[in-house]
């Protein structure tokens, strides 16, 4: 007990520490980014009726900025997954990671352009929607496996994973039932998962600690027991 209490005071990682801010520093890039977008690209666009993707649409000038957004957040998404995956579940690593890898290709294949008349490859644009989807599909799964794997208690991390699941699923039909207001809706559906990742990455040191406490634990115990 007492060797694990001394652990306890002991500074993480210094790797996972640095790792953590990247990853943070990454998501508040990727987050100014989007912000900042809507403000390049050309008059007509609005954040209410328009979604991210359609201010990095095809033959749009500035849309560079979004597609900037879009991989700012999978590599750092790549990143904590990587970073996490001592703590996670295999099943939440691999829906994390593979949200990641979705969303760099969501920069990769662009929106169609909402401005009228403007020529675009409807199969980029197709992949675009596939990409996005599946990228939904990838976060609600993952972060119910993460809150499986924390107990499934209601405590307020396991509200918030309900939460972010019941967005994940719930926004895309609001998008679909209301489309005078399918930006501002996609955006909310945006916020909570960079809330969500962002308080993953914050408590990642916290967390590598305790495992590592237990495994010693776990370990003196069974040199006990020989």
């Amino acid at each position: 007990m007492k060797a694990a209490f001394h652990k306890l005071l002991m500074p993480v990682n210094p790797n996972i520490s640095r790792a953590r801010w990247v990853i943070l520093l990454l998501l508040a890039l990727s987050v100014t980014a989007l912000l900042l977008a809507p403000r390049l690209v050309p008059e007509g666009y609005s954040w209410l009726t328009h979604t991210t993707s359609e201010s990095a649409a095809q033959g749009l000038k500035g849309a560079w900025l979004a597609r900037l957004g879009f991989l700012l957040f999978g590599f750092a998404v790549v990143w904590l997954a990587g970073a996490a995956s001592r703590t996670w579940a295999r099943t939440v690593t691999w829906m994390h990671l593979a949200f990641g890898v979705l969303m760099i290709s969501t920069a990769a294949f662009s929106h169609q352009p909402f401005i009228p008349g403007v020529a675009f490859d409807p199969v980029e644009d197709w992949l675009h929607s596939l990409t996005a989807t599946l990228m939904g599909f990838a976060f609600a799964f993952g972060v119910l496996a993460r809150f499986l794997q924390r107990g499934a208690r209601l405590n307020g991390v396991g509200l918030f994973d309900l939460v972010a699941v019941g967005a994940s699923v719930f926004i895309p039909l609001l998008m679909a039932s209301n489309a005078s207001l399918v930006g501002l809706t996609q955006r909310l559906m945006f916020l909570v998962a960079y809330i969500w990742y962002g308080k993953e990455a914050y408590t990642l040191p916290r967390i590598l600690s305790r495992v590592k406490i237990a495994a010693e634990n776990q370990s003196l115990q069974r040199d006990y027991d020989y």
